[in-house]
């Protein structure tokens, strides 16, 4: 499978197996996309590792969370100043405010799993 060339930033990596955004990772790399991924420590799943803060990136296709409202606050301005195409907000991060801010920006937003999207070839 040919990798893509843009990037699907995960935003709220984490190494813990059981964690979504873990799942998110392996199979964002598994169907073939490029991943950046953001965690509150660094660490590596598979070839992804992540960094932490806010770095700069200038490639970003998708963002998908996995932050609480309360976690995704600072990250807002963020996110929005690396121009993402879409912004996929998971199970459980759905945030009327953020969604509205991305959308007035021309960012397509979806309330959607990651991992569904990806298990349906609708990602």
């Amino acid at each position: 499978m040919q990798e893509l060339k843009t990037y699907t930033l995960v935003i709220g990596a984490s190494e813990n197996p059981e964690r979504y955004s873990n799942k998110a990772i392996i199979s964002l790399r598994r169907h073939g996309f490029l991943v950046h991924a953001i965690g509150l420590r660094p660490g590596k799943v598979l070839d992804v590792t992540f960094q932490t803060g806010q770095p700069v990136f200038t490639d970003i296709d998708t963002v998908t969370l996995y932050l609480s409202l309360r976690n995704q606050e600072p990250m807002i301005d963020y996110v929005l100043s690396l121009s993402p195409r879409r912004i996929i907000f998971n199970p459980g991060t759905e945030n009327p405010y953020f969604e509205d801010r991305a959308r007035a920006q021309g960012i397509v937003v979806e309330e959607a799993c990651t991992l569904v999207l990806l298990s349906l070839a609708q990602y």
